[in-house]
């Protein structure tokens, strides 16, 4: 054994002395232990701590001839994401709820880009006629890219016209018949790619499917919308067969200061929003999911800041194979309505 002689005394060689860390180490070992805080990850500073390992050739590329569509387009994440898209040649659909606001969106967006590439289509994704309406008659004859983007955080129980609560709607069931309609438009693709906008609260819950109506309990907006989105992490990899030349992902945004988020959530955003991300800042792994050669063909994985994440940072919120059919199963049998209309709130 070798050995070495330290102030007169003989040790092994290697067993007592200190670890000698490269600055790379010791950055990452840093990285590690404020991501695990997600206070310092959700917020702005994470976001500029992560972006500082992007590689700036990944959003390099040119969109022309691409077929993007995103939803909930008028504002925050979905507006920044067209914007980012149309800025890379993209023809870009802005579905939106609200005509009025759209057509303020699609001229702003015009005025930033310039790009005459850039569309409005009506859509309320909540609603199965319009969804209906708007994928029959949509005349591209293939899609490229599909944002499920739109979001609700309702602070009273609301029923959608056919009957669901509000955010079961607008994020689950109605991605899910979106999807389903464009199908074969997204299969004309030679690269399509799906991506649902979930959320960091999504980590909170887990995927359950009792009284997803909120009909045998207090309503709770927050967590309604915690697991829904959370529901969206599960259909991005139950969908991804349906896709098999694509790629099906989630990801989440961490916290964004958006119009959304100031009026759904004052106190958080009062207490918060000096260290929020810019809505471009939220909407990054978006556009990186959406363009990228470097996320293609990585398909049901979850996102955050442009890196692969485990979707589950609590051990009990770990979904069953048996459980994540059942949401499949549930999506298929109540896409189309039908349902039986829940008691007024």
């Amino acid at each position: 054994m070798s050995i070495a002689r330290s102030r007169g005394a003989i040790r092994p060689r290697g067993c007592c002395e200190p670890e000698v860390m490269t600055p790379n180490a010791r950055r990452g070992r840093l990285d590690r232990l404020l991501d695990a805080s997600v206070f310092f990850s959700f917020d702005r500073g994470g976001y500029v701590r992560h972006a500082a390992a992007f590689d700036p050739d990944d959003l390099a590329v040119d969109l022309t001839g691409r077929v993007c569509l995103v939803t909930g387009a008028n504002s925050g994440i979905g507006f920044e994401t067209c914007t980012s898209l149309a800025r890379l040649g993209a023809t870009v659909w802005m579905l939106c709820r609200d005509r009025n606001r759209g057509k303020v969106a699609l001229r702003e967006l015009r005025r930033l880009t310039g790009s005459r590439r850039a569309h409005l289509g009506l859509l309320d994704v909540a609603d199965p006629r319009s969804v209906r309406s708007f994928s029959s008659a949509f005349a591209a004859a293939r899609v490229d890219v599909l944002v499920h983007n739109a979001g609700v955080l309702p602070a009273k129980r609301i029923v959608s016209g056919d009957g669901h609560e509000l955010t079961l709607a607008t994020h689950v069931l109605g991605p899910w018949r979106l999807t389903k309609a464009l199908l074969p438009k997204l299969r004309s693709s030679a690269d399509p790619r799906v991506i649902f906008v979930s959320s960091g609260g999504m980590y909170t819950q887990r995927l359950s499917l009792d009284d997803v109506a909120w009909q045998r309990r207090p309503y709770d907006g927050v967590k309604a919308y915690a697991q829904t989105k959370r529901m969206q992490v599960v259909l991005a990899s139950e969908l991804a067969p349906d896709l098999p030349r694509g790629t099906v992902s989630a990801m989440h945004p961490g916290w964004a200061d958006t119009a959304a988020v100031r009026t759904s959530l004052p106190r958080f955003w009062s207490a918060m929003r000096n260290r929020l991300r810019t809505p471009a800042e939220g909407a990054d792994t978006v556009v990186w999911l959406a363009a990228s050669d470097a996320a293609r063909g990585r398909s049901g994985r979850f996102w955050f800041d442009r890196v692969p994440r485990s979707p589950h940072l609590l051990p009990w919120t770990r979904e069953s194979s048996a459980e994540r059919a059942a949401l499949r199963a549930f999506c298929e049998r109540h896409a189309e309505g039908g349902v039986t209309r829940p008691r007024a709130a």
